[in-house]
């Protein structure tokens, strides 16, 4: 079978590229170029991370070198730039604290690779995600399911995957733990299995994104005014974009007789329009119910509502919920207690088991 393997540079794809190939599969490395490798402002590149950066395409080709298949690199630094960084911009200038990593994963990364497969009369497309996929024996189709490894489980970022891509995706490091995909790269001899996962969001290395979308968004920084529940202006902010719900930290609120003394405040809605902040106290962020656009099922789309555990951001414990499809591609969740800081613009997945069911935006 010919298989293409996305290879970040990362000891994560590279170990799913050796083991395809170990596997006796014909295996094509690809990288993607998402911006301007050189970073020099004069040119109009931005400064990047450790992530995607020009040596991870060199360590892509040393480990495609080691491993001994052919390695090619893709420039995909518009579709990055409409795909993931614009939408990062505009959600945060909207009020929403945006997923780059999600849009990346699927909507960027995985669709156009699988793609770009076609054209190498490739049977299936691999990646480094520590994810599963099988088959439903009862209904034939595709399951996308979380990894072996709890800590290191990745499908919350990969619910948009379509049944069309799913036939043809291999998640090779999904089954094993990190250590043993680690043990393994040792093993192989391949250059980067001691090297440090990247930790940060790629384009903005020193995670000030403020910062970032001020300058790709100048109309963002905008003054306005931080109220409280009722109401009453508790200070002022340089920019919506510089919130999001839950935050507590840098909030600068004046000292008023609509503040109550020793309890802390917590962003609890962002109003793009009126440039509005509100803030209250912690028991006010939560919530039951959410709904969420731009739902994608994995299963067949449910007639009635389901019970699933649903995941509202990368690092939350899934919590048990009552999951209902409505119209125009939207869903809506009802928890059985209630959750802090849902927050539009990250994802909702529901789960069933391990098993991926689906999962959309947060309206």
């Amino acid at each position: 079978m010919r298989i293409v393997v996305a290879m970040s540079g990362g000891v994560d794809s590279s170990v799913a590229a050796a083991l395809v190939a170990d596997e006796g599969h014909d295996v094509i490395g690809l990288s993607m170029q998402l911006y301007d490798a050189s970073g020099a402002p004069e040119s109009g590149g931005r400064s990047f991370g450790s992530c995607c950066s020009i040596d991870d395409l060199h360590d892509a080709r040393l480990v495609a070198a080691a491993i001994g298949i052919p390695h090619y690199i893709l420039n995909f630094e518009q579709q990055f730039e409409e795909h993931v960084i614009a939408n990062f911009v505009h959600e945060y200038t909207v009020g929403r604290t945006p997923l780059p990593c999600a849009h990346c994963n699927s909507d960027l990364k995985f669709a156009a690779l699988a793609e770009r497969a076609r054209g190498f009369n490739a049977d299936a497309v691999a990646t480094g995600h520590y994810a599963r996929v099988d088959r439903d024996p009862a209904t034939g189709r595709y399951r996308l399911r979380r990894a072996a490894d709890p800590s290191k489980d990745q499908a919350y970022f990969l619910f948009s995957l379509t049944q069309e891509q799913l036939a043809c995706a291999r998640f090779p490091v999904g089954d094993r733990p990190k250590d043993a995909v680690r043990e393994y790269a040792r093993r192989r001899g391949l250059p980067v299995a001691d090297k440090p996962d990247s930790q940060e969001i790629c384009f903005i290395p020193d995670h000030d994104y403020r910062s970032f979308v001020a300058r790709e968004a100048p109309d963002a920084a905008r003054d306005g005014i931080v109220v409280n529940e009722t109401g009453a202006v508790v200070g002022r902010h340089e920019g919506i974009h510089r919130f999001t719900i839950g935050q507590r930290k840098g909030l600068e609120l004046a000292s008023s007789p609509a503040m109550t003394p020793g309890v802390p405040m917590y962003v609890l809605a962002l109003n793009a329009d009126t440039r509005e902040v509100v803030v209250g106290p912690k028991a006010s962020l939560e919530r039951t119910t959410l709904t969420a656009s731009g739902v994608n099922w994995i299963v067949e789309r449910p007639a009635a509502a389901v019970r699933a555990h649903a995941q509202i951001r990368h690092r939350h414990q899934a919590a048990p919920a009552t999951v209902r499809a409505i119209d125009d591609g939207r869903a809506e969740v009802v928890f059985d207690a209630p959750q802090i800081a849902i927050t539009p613009g990250q994802a909702v997945v529901f789960y069933e088991g391990d098993t991926v069911l689906g999962g959309g935006w947060i309206d």
